[in-house]
Parts: C-alpha cells; structure tokens; sequence
C-alpha cells in the first residue's frame, strides 16, 4: 500500500504543492471536510478531477484531524492506493430514521462477497437511528468480517450532515467501502474512559431511543436528581453525564448512550442510540485525564488487532481516528491531547486522520458492529 495524507485550510490552501500520483481503480480517497463546503466544493473538486480512477469517499465533520492535529474550516485527505487489496464503494438512501435498518442491510448486501474481509461505512448524521443501522450492517453474519465508521457531523450546530461520493457532495445517505481478499490487515478500537457512578437501573419503558422510566420512575426527573444544579443546562450539561447500558449482569460489554434533547410532558430523554427495554443503565462521568488514556488504549487494542501482540511493522499503516464531537465540547483547549495520544500509541510510519462524528461505528470489542457515541474509535489499515 502507497500512502500520504494532507490538509487544506479555508486561508492557506492545500498542504502539498501537489496530489500524489496515486491514481487507480484501487486506490481509496477520503474526504472529511468542514460543513462549510457544501458551499465552497471547489478542493474536493480538484481531488475528483486529479483521481478520475480512484474511489473517493467521505463526510462533514465536527473537526478535522490530520495528524495530530484538529482543525476547524479544514479538509483532511489520505491518499491509499492498495496493491494486492481490491475495493469497491456503494452508497443507499436515508431519509428518515426509519429507513436505518434497510439502508444498513442494502450496504451489506450490495458489497457482500466469500472474500470481504472489511467495511468501513460513512452515514448521514441526524436522520439515521445509528443502531438501526448496525444491525442492518450486522446482517453480514460471518465473523471474519470487521465493520467500523462513524456518522458524519455539522459542527455543534446539528442542522445538516452530508456525505462524499465519487468526489461529488451528496446529502441524505450512507455511503461504504469494502476491502476485499488476504492481503488486508484492519484493527479497530473503541474506548470511552468514562467513570460510572450511581446505581444501577433498570428500563422499565423505552421506545427505540426513547427513555421513559428507569426502576419505574419517569426518567427525567430522576436524572434532574443526580444532575443537581446543572439539571437546568439540560439537554446541553448531559454531554457531561452519558448513559451505560448493558443487557443484564453478565454482559460485560457496556455501550455509551448520549443525550440529544428532553421532553418535560412526557419527563422522558432521547439518545443518540437505542435504550432497549430491559437493559441495565448507569450514570457516567467525565474523567479528563481518563477520556485522554482510553484515546492511547484505542490505538493500541486497533495496532494489536491488526498485526498481534508484539509485531513489529514497516510498512505504512492508515490510521482513521473517529471521536464523539461531545469529546471535543469536554475537552475544549485538551482535545488535541487524545488524537496526540492515538498517534504516540501507532507505528511509526503511521498516518492519521479523521473527525470529529456523532456517532462512532465499531466492535465493542470483537465480533459483530455496535454503535458507540462519546468513545474514540479508531480503524488501522496495512497490506500484508
């Protein structure tokens, strides 16, 4: 695999003086981009004119990282030209968080194959039901397929989202990549670094990502309990306070739920992913410190999974980070200490980018895909 990364900013154009010549039907373009360039196409443009031949995918974002680096206003570009992987794209509708499920089944059967090895998928970020989606995705049984991605974001304004397709903007849509054959090796890693405090509770009533009562007690104000003075910056202050759900006492795997708005009529709270009546749920916390640590943990469980324990690599290695753009609101001026973190913890010759996402797609830690949200999830690519 041949691989370079760059940058473009709105006051100082691009970062190279000029693209790589990597042009070819195997070679992977991705794009995340400020949502600002919906208006201003023109870089992505330049790209889709220089790689006729490639596949160009990406997104809008909640920040742009590039290196180690985030930035605002910004286009972040990894150049990957595999040499023994083949690729293909394929993209599906969603206009509505009812078509999640259909959507996520249309990607999986459109790029479905005895010889896929990997999906990595980019969703439009407001209209999709992100756990919809995974179990469409999911719909992939075989266990030897690794799926991660993200959803892509509109800075903290949450109006629109949009994807890239073949290097043209499009709105509306879950777009995808599929590798393909022996020659790939992908990692992933997701982690949160949260603190869990609080009991334990049970969803007594939910609708899909609706949380009505807990032990049978209206959500909201029993949340409003624990939140104390900071119950009246809600929705806003419960970035800072996550849901934990698990499916019983022996599900190890805890997944993290944030909240999107509140209703006081119904003193129910919405997530950015599905509550399933009768899981377990438990207040988190942030933990500066540790939301910075489980960002190096991500990129060392992605670097192990992809080469093992122990190996050491040479060649290059694509690093897609994808972090909670509610990670970004925490951690204010610290947020370049997690995507330094991830980098410290790749080999050497890694490259990075990526973006700041309302939901972040990733094996919990092995098997089928979940939907995380407040996590650094990272994807590592290298050609064996």
């Amino acid at each position: 695999m041949q691989l370079q990364t760059f940058q473009y900013k709105s006051n100082e154009g691009w970062s190279v003086r000029q693209f790589p010549a990597m042009d070819s039907e195997n070679t992977l373009v991705l794009v995340f981009a400020a949502p600002e360039f919906i208006d201003n196409p023109g870089p992505i443009q330049e790209l889709m004119k220089f790689y006729p031949h490639s596949k160009i995918i990406g997104c809008s974002s909640a920040g742009e990282i590039s290196g180690q680096s985030i930035c605002d206003n910004s286009i972040s570009v990894a150049v990957a030209k595999f040499e023994k992987t083949p690729i293909r794209i394929t993209k599906t509708e969603i206009n509505s968080s009812e078509d999640s499920h259909k959507a996520g089944t249309a990607i999986a059967n459109q790029l479905n194959s005895s010889d896929l090895r990997g999906i990595f998928v980019l969703s439009d970020g407001l209209k999709v039901n992100g756990s919809e989606l995974v179990n469409g995705l999911n719909t992939i049984q075989r266990g030897n397929i690794v799926i991660t991605g993200g959803l892509a974001g509109d800075g903290s304004r949450f109006k629109q989202t949009w994807s890239v397709y073949n290097g043209n903007i499009i709105k509306n849509s879950v777009i995808a990549v599929g590798f393909y054959g022996d020659h790939i090796q992908i990692g992933h890693g997701s982690r949160g670094g949260w603190d869990i405090f609080g009991p334990e509770r049970r969803v007594t009533r939910s609708k899909h990502n609706i949380l009505y009562e807990l032990d049978g007690k209206p959500a909201l104000a029993l949340y409003k309990e624990y939140l104390g003075e900071r119950a009246s910056g809600l929705p806003a202050t419960g970035l800072l306070y996550p849901l934990a759900i698990r499916k019983d006492e022996k599900d190890a795997r805890q997944l993290v739920r944030t909240i999107l708005a509140i209703d006081e009529n119904s003193q129910s709270l919405t997530f950015a992913g599905d509550i399933p009546t009768g899981y377990l749920a438990q207040l988190m916390r942030a933990n500066f410190d540790r939301l910075i640590i489980a960002a190096d943990e991500a990129g060392e469980t992605a670097v192990k999974r992809m080469i093992g324990v122990g190996a050491d690599i040479a060649k290059p290695v694509l690093a897609i980070a994808i972090s909670c753009v509610g990670r970004r609101l925490l951690l204010g001026e610290r947020t370049e200490e997690e995507t330094e973190s991830v980098l410290e913890s790749l080999p050497q010759n890694a490259q990075q980018v990526g973006f700041y996402s309302y939901g972040e797609l990733s094996p919990y830690t092995t098997g089928s895909c979940d939907l995380h949200n407040q996590t650094m999830t990272l994807t590592t690519l290298c050609e064996n």
